[in-house]
């Protein structure tokens, strides 16, 4: 009786096995809940590499998986074509990164625009941050090549430090460009007070994995960290597609 209960269960455990083969998108996400309970998926497809499947986290972030969810790896897939490597795990992770800064409203940014602008950057700032102030002095080269600057805020030292305090009296002054203007000129702003978004927009440069500044995002979701010539910045800003 014991023997035919125990190739009852493994039958059980068996046929248990085979239907989360049969579906990858279950398997997978049973293999990384055991593995952390509150961890979010956001998409599971099928990758151009047959047999491994793409699992999208929040953040743009990228894991691959085998069908039934026993093999997992984190790195860059590449595509060889045409003589060319061409990153397709970063063109995923730009595609997501495009979809957070869409949710993100224009109204909620301080923006430095051309009066025909031909495409836009989002720019992530620390007003206490010396390369943010150096891109800074070059808006007025990137407006004149059509590129429009639309900052968010990231504070490096986190809510509360004086970088914080700094971009929250930006965000809550009358003339939000005249008050970025005098902040990234190393002027001391009265403190603000107000509802804002800084603290929000922290957090999403966090989720997308910004860890200083300035980090650039192109209009297409391609991230860029660190500070760049405005020549060169509104060339790759301008090629984004």
């Amino acid at each position: 009786m014991r023997v035919t209960r125990i190739f009852a269960a493994v039958a059980l455990g068996l046929a248990g096995n085979l239907a989360l083969a049969a579906d990858p998108d279950q398997a997978i996400r049973s293999s990384l809940k055991a593995i952390d309970p509150d961890m979010k998926v956001e998409a599971i497809a099928e990758s151009p590499l047959t047999g491994i499947f793409e699992v999208h986290l929040p953040g743009g972030r990228v894991l691959y998986s085998s069908a039934d969810g026993q093999y997992m790896l984190q790195g860059f897939l590449y595509q060889f074509k045409n003589g060319q490597a061409l990153n397709l795990t970063e063109q995923v992770k730009s595609k997501a990164i495009a979809k957070e800064m869409a949710k993100i409203p224009v109204s909620d940014m301080v923006v430095f625009a051309p009066k025909e602008p031909k495409t836009h950057i989002t720019v992530f700032t620390d007003t206490d941050c010396g390369y943010c102030q150096k891109l800074h002095r070059e808006v007025p080269e990137l407006n004149r090549r059509g590129v429009e600057v639309r900052y968010v805020a990231f504070p490096r030292q986190g809510v509360g430090s004086h970088g914080y305090n700094g971009l929250v009296s930006v965000w809550c002054a009358k003339d939000r460009q005249d008050a970025m203007n005098k902040a990234k000129s190393r002027e001391e702003l009265p403190l603000g007070k107000c509802d804002n978004p800084v603290a929000k927009q922290y957090e999403i440069g966090q989720l997308i994995g910004i860890n200083g500044t300035p980090a650039i995002v192109l209009a297409n979701g391609e991230l860029i960290p660190g500070y760049q010539p405005a020549p060169e910045l509104a060339k790759l800003a301008l090629e984004a597609k």
